[in-house]
């Protein structure tokens, strides 16, 4: 068991991440119905990231013969675009705290309505390189970014179901975009598929212009400092330089980083079961039509909309009891005892699965064994990543997007490296091995996230980043 006594670490059962006035009650500037309306727009958004990045999969087959090249050229525009997202997380939530959140969303979305219309209308591999880069440039702003303005208006016993909702409305994307672009595709042609995404960008856009406010508070900005300027230093602090990869710091905190590297073996998993399913197990089962090899993903977005909801419920769940249980005294890790579920048994269990069912069992059988794997696979990333996330924000309040955006980067460079060796990886000792390899992953994950429980309060007391419940030296 994690030790139960830290005084001197943990915050109390009152702490409130929102400002109160003098008489102690909360100064909250949002309603209840203006907080919804801003979480299903920042979860709109977050949607069109996971949409693009999952309806491109299923039709690489189809982009490869368009270009005149191979399945393995294009799908490295895949780990690109989780590249180049992992990097522009860095680089808007850094701005996202000088300019605020709002400013980031009217930028990015253009960017991305700009580069959906690029990968719709090229013509070369290097076009659609170049596009599918900025494109993830753009988008990845909506995680990072979203993330923050949750933080900025939710309590912290509100936060988990926030952000579970969030993840769960962001998850229909993956849920219908392999299906959705699959049939497109087999229908019409991809580059309709993308130049549909850059449409929704542009709608978005227009929401945000219309009903998103600033959430940060006011004085908090960076930019909000030169209100004691003159107005020519004024001027002068609208346009500033700021290094994107400053947020990377915050990885020198020891829990920020473990539960990092944990989240990106768990995600490593969910590509070594998604990246196959066109080629591998679309020959395996002979199945060539583009829109049922996209329902083949089906299941996984079902699993993640089932997912992400109980994900928030449990950790939620898993502050309270344990808060109640140390009379009111709070430790954030005990978010993170709602990862067990998944890390131990739903990810690597399912994951060596399917690698068993491709080897050895035939037809439609096999297929109905997949999908419920692919399912169970879902959920249980879900009770994994998720509850990280909310607690990566609730340890790092005061920079909660720069820690979701060094969290998201350091992830994507994790996984995009390993994205490049799945099909090699399979094609050199077979599906079954490398989900093998992928289920120790998995269980690596679980180690890691209960290194961070039992130590947890300790490992922030010695870390010199100052965290939400200021348990860092200073």
């Amino acid at each position: 068991m994690p030790p139960q006594h830290h005084d001197t670490h943990v915050a109390s059962e009152t702490t409130r991440l929102i400002p109160q006035n003098t008489n102690g009650l909360e100064n909250d500037p949002f309603s209840f119905h203006r907080k919804r309306i801003i979480l299903l727009i920042v979860s709109f958004c977050c949607f069109l990231t996971l949409f693009t990045a999952s309806s491109f999969t299923p039709v690489i087959p189809q982009v490869a013969d368009d270009l005149g090249t191979s399945g393995t050229v294009i799908n490295f525009s895949v780990g690109l675009y989780l590249f180049t997202g992992g990097l522009g997380s860095l680089f808007w939530s850094r701005y996202a705290g000088y300019y605020g959140r709002r400013p980031i969303y009217f930028v990015s979305l253009f960017l991305y309505f700009i580069a959906s219309v690029g990968v719709a209308s090229c013509t070369t591999v290097t076009e659609l390189m170049v596009s599918r880069a900025l494109q993830g440039f753009g988008a990845c702003a909506f995680q990072s970014v979203g993330a923050a303005v949750i933080a900025d208006i939710f309590r912290l016993e509100e936060r988990g179901r926030a952000m579970g909702t969030y993840g769960c409305l962001a998850l229909i994307g993956p849920a219908v975009a392999p299906f959705v672009g699959g049939l497109v595709a087999e229908t019409v042609s991809w580059r309709v598929m993308q130049a549909v995404q850059g449409l929704l960008g542009f709608i978005a856009l227009a929401f945000v212009i219309a009903c998103l406010p600033e959430t940060m508070r006011l004085g908090t900005r960076g930019i909000d400092t030169s209100n004691a300027m003159d107005l020519k230093e004024k001027r002068a602090a609208r346009l500033v330089f700021l290094n994107p990869l400053s947020p990377l710091w915050l990885m020198k905190s020891p829990i920020l980083l473990i539960t990092t590297i944990a989240a990106a073996a768990i995600v490593i998993t969910e590509y070594v079961m998604l990246l196959p399913l066109a080629y591998i197990v679309g020959r395996r089962y002979d199945i060539t039509d583009k829109a049922i090899i996209g329902a083949l993903f089906l299941p996984y977005g079902i699993g993640s909309m089932i997912g992400m909801p109980v994900s928030g419920w449990l950790s939620d769940r898993s502050i309270n009891k344990w808060r109640s249980l140390r009379e009111g005294r709070w430790i954030p890790e005990d978010r993170l005892r709602a990862t067990w579920l998944g890390s131990l048994y739903l990810v690597p269990i399912s994951t060596m699965g399917l690698g068993l069912v491709c080897q050895f069992v035939d037809g439609t059988p096999g297929i109905c064994l997949n999908m419920l794997f692919l399912l169970t696979h879902a959920i249980g990333m879900c009770l994994v990543v998720s509850p990280c996330s909310t607690y990566n924000v609730d340890v790092m309040q005061d920079r909660s997007a720069e820690a979701v955006a060094a969290k998201n980067a350091v992830r994507s460079i994790i996984v995009s490296a390993a994205i490049f060796g799945i099909l090699p990886t399979i094609e050199a000792i077979g599906v079954l091995w490398t989900n093998v390899l992928a289920s120790c992953l998995a269980w690596i994950a679980f180690g890691l996230i209960y290194v961070c429980i039992r130590y947890g309060p300790y490992l922030r007391a010695w870390s010199s980043v100052k965290h939400t419940d200021e348990s860092s030296r200073t």
